[in-house]
């Protein structure tokens, strides 16, 4: 389903986001439990995208198995790290021809296993140009690919004056983009104002809030690579510490968090909950159970506003 009909259909959407396995078995594995989602009944789910061909091929067969063997919306990421303009143009002829219709555009990391990456080599430096591309493209809807790209509530990490920011923001979400997924982040002030300073600078396209609920101390390892600069309150990380050495109370600690996060979220008309899941349903299962949204959906197949 192209992005903007989730939209239209959903005044608040729940979706999911996956990274591809290096394995055919933890690839397979995935897809069981991804498959196990279908009953949440989530609005689309996203697939990472591994810069420099590390993790390329299988985030392509993902999507494409997802699309074919399961009731969900997929849609894959995309960077400008790495490719060429006919690279590119290859790649989204090959979604085109698999029935995917909606894209992340992002400008992505330079791969940590080529060391000393010219970006200048990449046929686009920034993701607004990405945008642009994506949309000259062919896709099977009439309207083109759906396309989203991130926001950074917390600010983005390469660009410090926050006004500059802003303009820099504005311009890839005016170059086409349908909605924006921000980064994870665990304090929803930044995220009401980032959200209403994108108000403010006329951006009216619905913002997803990215959600990473803590399942051990490992996580917040990983929250470190994957969100650079992600502000963790002190309050979050007593609550992490009073567990000791116990990953199921680290655990427990991590989904009631998110939990009231969401409902606050939801409590002040989020339009859409992204979860990071990192590759396990169980958190966000919890989260669901504990907010009632599951109940919701199994009863009725519809999901709540508020």
């Amino acid at each position: 389903m192209h992005i903007l009909d989730i939209f239209d259909a959903h005044p608040t959407t729940f979706s999911f986001e996956f990274f591809p396995p290096k394995t055919d078995k933890a690839s397979a594995e995935l897809f069981e439990n991804i498959a196990k989602l279908q009953e949440l009944q989530p609005s689309f789910v996203s697939v990472t995208y591994g810069a420099g061909g590390s993790t390329r091929e299988r985030t392509h067969d993902l999507i494409v198995r997802i699309q074919q063997q399961t009731n969900l919306t997929a849609v894959s990421h995309l960077t400008c790290v790495c490719h060429s303009e006919e690279e590119l143009a290859g790649l989204l002829d090959r979604y085109a021809g698999s029935n995917i219709e909606n894209i992340l555009a992002l400008r992505g990391d330079p791969p940590r296993t080529v060391e000393g990456y010219d970006r200048a080599d990449d046929a686009f430096q920034y993701a607004d140009q990405l945008v642009r591309f994506i949309r000259s493209r062919p896709a099977p809807d009439s309207r083109g690919f759906g396309v989203g790209v991130a926001g950074f509530p917390e600010g983005h990490p390469g660009t410090p004056n926050r006004l500059v920011e802003m303009d820099n923001f504005k311009r890839k979400v005016d170059a086409g983009a349908d909605y924006v997924c921000t980064q994870l982040f665990f304090c929803n002030d930044d995220f009401y104002d980032f959200r209403d300073r994108c108000d403010l600078a006329g951006i009216r396209v619905p913002i997803l809030a990215g959600i990473m609920p803590i399942t051990s101390r490992e996580t917040l390892g990983r929250i470190a690579e994957l969100a650079l600069g992600a502000r963790i309150p002190a309050k979050l990380l007593r609550a992490v510490d009073r567990c000791g050495d116990s990953n199921e109370a680290v655990a427990k600690v991590g989904v009631h968090w998110a939990t009231e996060q969401c409902r606050d979220l939801l409590d002040n008309q989020v339009r859409g909950l992204h979860f990071y899941t990192l590759n396990r349903s169980d958190a966000t299962r919890r989260i669901y159970e504990n907010l009632g949204v599951e109940d919701s959906l199994g009863l009725d197949g519809r999901r709540p506003t508020a």
